[in-house]
């Protein structure tokens, strides 16, 4: 995922409803795979970032050297002005870029 193209919101907006559950005619199930969505964005970005902060990571028991490392900073300030993971799933879900299927529906097989 680049999370330097993201075109979500940063706030919160209102959607239009009837383009939110267009693709599947149905409000519950559109959500549905919204959240299922967010939640795999938000653990990807998690994992993401863990790994980037890991190698910043000093391993010592001292408790008197406390230091501020600026790209540890940086890499956080990032993190945190990315849009909300729930947000980035309703764009990409309005951008068509989510693939889902019924799976107790019979005639999309």
């Amino acid at each position: 995922m680049d999370l330097k193209k993201i075109d979500a919101p940063l706030s919160t907006i209102t959607y239009d409803r009837n383009k939110v559950d267009a693709p599947t005619q149905n409000i519950y199930e559109a959500i549905s795979v919204i959240a299922k969505r967010s939640e795999q964005i938000n653990s990807e970005i998690k994992k993401e970032l863990i790994e980037k902060l890991e190698e910043f990571a000093t391993y010592n028991d001292s408790l008197e050297e406390v230091f501020e490392n600026k790209e540890q900073i940086e890499v956080s300030k990032f993190y945190e002005k990315l849009p909300k993971a729930h947000a980035l799933a309703v764009q990409e879900w309005l951008d068509s870029k989510i693939y889902h299927r019924n799976t107790e529906d019979k005639t999309q097989d």
